[in-house]
């Protein structure tokens, strides 16, 4: 399978999947996107179009984090949730962006209902 292909069967799995998830200030999205070697996750209150926070493996936080991909993620997300919860954010609707619930996105989701959110 091509590049263009992944991207493209992607591309129209996050479509559909978007027709159905939908955030708000109350229960905001959560987004995930994963890339080679990274992972970013954002609560996006999509009435205003605003994020409302985000954390990634980039971050200045978190450039020493160890382990593998997967233990990374799950920090990532108990990080994410322990933020949302300071911030009063309890509930959230979970968007995989066109990735399979499996492996590091998964990983992430944990992390986050480990720290307390609901999804």
């Amino acid at each position: 399978m091509s590049q263009i292909d992944k991207a493209s069967r992607r591309q129209k799995i996050k479509d559909r999947s978007r027709g159905n998830v939908q955030g708000t200030q109350e229960k905001p999205r959560l987004c995930v996107y994963r890339s080679l070697s990274q992972i970013y996750a954002q609560l996006i209150d999509d009435v205003s179009s605003t994020t409302i926070l985000a954390v990634s493996t980039l971050s200045k936080d978190n450039a020493a984090l160890e382990g593998t991909k997967s233990e990374r993620c799950r920090i990532i997300g108990n990080q994410l949730g322990q933020k949302a919860l300071a911030a009063g954010i309890t509930c959230v609707v979970f968007d995989r962006n066109g990735f399979r619930y499996h492996g590091r996105v998964k990983a992430l989701a944990d992390g986050a209902r480990e720290a307390g959110l609901i999804f």
